[in-house]
């Protein structure tokens, strides 16, 4: 089985270009599947130089709606003919970033036409190789950086509460990889949902943990960082992070959680 980074905010090749967004590259021994597609057509150029053929991918995860993961697929619709993209219903919603001036960071609403979109209203298991969850429950918290992002409404901007996010389960003989986006529910409630459904932990998580900020990092946040970063380690799973995770709040992370952590860069390959 292998991973490849085909998007991602920083790059481990020069040949390769980088953008704010993730594009993930799997190939199974059932499968070839993007989970996400970047912000534009970025991916099918690393593609090309990474020798994937995006002609043969068969499956696409979306794992929620923003545009940074989503805004590639027109482009990918174009080179592909056969892939289905499994995304919740609620991926197409009014979806704003309100850091600065409101900007929109929702999904084409073209894409709606498109036939061989399936869409979602939870969890589906689509083959003893791939189950996609949804419904993340949030018993604990979900990442201050979520604070900014909302859905506009007829009567202004509400905080967005992710229902669109899902997440994808590989298993591969013994082994569990678990795939998220950014995981705005917060990693560790996502992990948690992992544990009620298999009733055992990840072999490997890859996943943004949505901490990076367009502000200096407060003494508030550094401890949210860290706490996290604890917790974690208390699994026993190996993590890589990537994308909205950020290098900085990366760093803090790594050093509570050693050689458990890793990071994703465009253009690195995993082989499990």
């Amino acid at each position: 089985m292998k991973i490849a980074a085909l998007v991602e905010n920083t790059c481990a090749n020069g040949r390769l270009e980088v953008e704010h967004g993730l594009c993930l590259y799997v190939e199974t021994p059932h499968h070839r599947l993007l989970l996400d597609s970047g912000a534009s057509d970025l991916f099918l150029k690393n593609a090309g130089i990474m020798h994937t053929d995006l002609s043969l991918i068969d499956t696409v995860v979306l794992s929620h709606g923003h545009n940074d993961h989503g805004g590639g697929l027109s482009c990918f619709l174009q080179c592909n003919s056969v892939a289905k993209i499994y995304m919740q219903t609620s991926a197409f919603g009014e979806y704003y970033s309100i850091h600065e001036a409101p900007k929109f960071i929702g999904l084409d609403s073209e894409l709606k036409k498109t036939s061989r979109i399936v869409m979602l209203n939870g969890c589906m298991r689509i083959d003893d190789e791939l189950e996609i969850f949804a419904g993340i429950v949030s018993n604990r918290p979900v990442p201050s950086a979520n604070g900014t992002l909302k859905i506009k409404t007829g009567t202004g901007f509400v905080q967005d509460d992710f229902r669109h996010e899902q997440c994808l389960v590989i298993t591969v003989g013994e082994k569990r990889i678990l795939l998220s986006g950014c995981a705005h529910h917060g990693i560790l409630n996502i992990l948690d949902e992992f544990r009620s459904i298999y009733e055992t932990e990840p072999d490997v998580v890859i996943s943004g943990f949505h901490l990076k900020k367009k502000t200096a990092y407060t003494a508030d946040d550094i401890r949210e960082i860290r706490g996290i970063a604890r917790e974690l380690k208390s699994f026993r799973s190996v993590f890589y992070t990537c994308h909205c995770t950020g290098e900085e709040a990366f760093a803090v992370m790594k050093e509570v959680m050693g050689g458990r952590l890793h990071y994703l860069h465009c253009g690195d390959v995993l082989e499990f």
